[in-house]
């Protein structure tokens, strides 16, 4: 969510706080990828950072929530599962973690109403920060299962920190009933992958493009089916894919791995979901029924009952029938 805020947002935030936003140029250069960037790591966090600085209501907050689910429900998104970082969202204004979590869960439920669309929410952790913080924001999110939380994620920069001191927290989570998907195999090789299967608890894999540089880690994955939810224009903009031709996502399906497509954070990126499905036909040459079929393979991963991920994946494919896709043949 955080990397989904609209630049008008921010401009109307700015203006009305009277904010000092440090470094030179536009505040779009502060809180997008642009072609002038190198693409690093480095670069694609700092736009958190700043990001970080905007958070400073309740109203605010709730405001970022509803508009990142209205333009998901605007680009044609069915069923969204929105992270949300609630440290970043409560660190700039020292907010208590509850109340922003409540207040996330809040608008949440007023936009999925208004707009059509089915949402969930993601609780995220970073591997920098403490375990008591996140043993805290897990103890939190299990709390409010009721209330559309329905996982845990450990987000942050891997290369730097594997995660692996976070073991307990999720397993406890998942003993709670939360579900857990793990950032790795992004800036970090494939035994972070490994470490987030074995060792973290991970029904499914942020990012894990780096899988295929390990056979074993590769047949580990395969053999459960795990989901890899790749981000393609991310991948590239953080500097893990050189050209953006050469994205590992066609070799993954080569290998058998269960890829889902999915947009990391539009506003940051300057994309919606439709954009990255259109690179992956486009520039990547994955054929629609490939496409159609990862689709599928994203509302199979939903964290959703067996019952709602049952009507999900029949509303799809009630859809791809209306619009004569169900064999390959999109509509003009």
């Amino acid at each position: 969510m955080e990397g989904s805020v609209r630049i008008s947002t921010l401009l109307e935030v700015r203006r009305e706080h009277g904010m000092p936003i440090p470094g030179t140029g536009q505040l779009n250069d502060l809180v997008q990828i642009g072609q002038e960037d190198r693409f690093t790591s480095e670069t694609f966090l700092s736009k958190f950072m700043t990001l970080r600085q905007f958070y400073k209501s309740p109203e605010i907050i709730k405001r970022i929530t509803r508009e990142t689910i209205a333009d998901a429900a605007a680009d044609n998104v069915r069923y969204l599962e929105l992270r949300f970082t609630p440290v970043a969202l409560s660190r700039e204004e020292n907010f208590p973690i509850p109340d922003v979590m409540d207040w996330v869960i809040d608008a949440a439920q007023e936009a999925q109403n208004e707009h059509n669309i089915i949402v969930r929410l993601i609780v995220s952790v970073n591997r920098h920060e403490s375990l008591q913080l996140a043993e805290q924001v897990a103890r939190l999110a299990a709390e409010r299962i009721d209330r559309g939380i329905i996982g845990l994620d450990l987000a942050g920069d891997e290369a730097r920190h594997s995660g692996l001191e976070f073991a307990g927290i999720f397993r406890e989570a998942r003993q709670a009933g939360l579900h857990v998907t793990i950032h790795a195999g992004e800036w970090a090789g494939p035994q972070s992958v490994r470490n987030a299967i074995l060792h973290l608890q991970a029904e499914r894999i942020g990012h894990g493009i780096r899988v295929v540089e390990d056979p074993e880690v590769a047949e580990l994955a395969r053999s459960r089916e795990l989901p890899f939810e790749t981000c393609l224009t991310s991948n590239v903009q953080s500097g893990v894919v050189k050209l953006a031709s050469h994205h590992p996502l066609p070799k993954m399906l080569e290998m058998g791995l269960n890829v889902t497509i999915n947009t990391d954070d539009p506003s940051i990126s300057q994309i919606t979901l439709s954009d990255e499905y259109r690179y992956a036909c486009e520039v990547l040459n994955i054929s629609w029924p490939a496409l159609r079929d990862r689709i599928l393979a994203a509302a199979m991963a939903a964290f959703l009952p067996e019952n709602e991920k049952k009507a999900l994946l029949e509303a799809l494919n009630v859809e791809f029938s209306r619009h004569n896709l169900r064999k390959g043949n999109p509509a003009a």
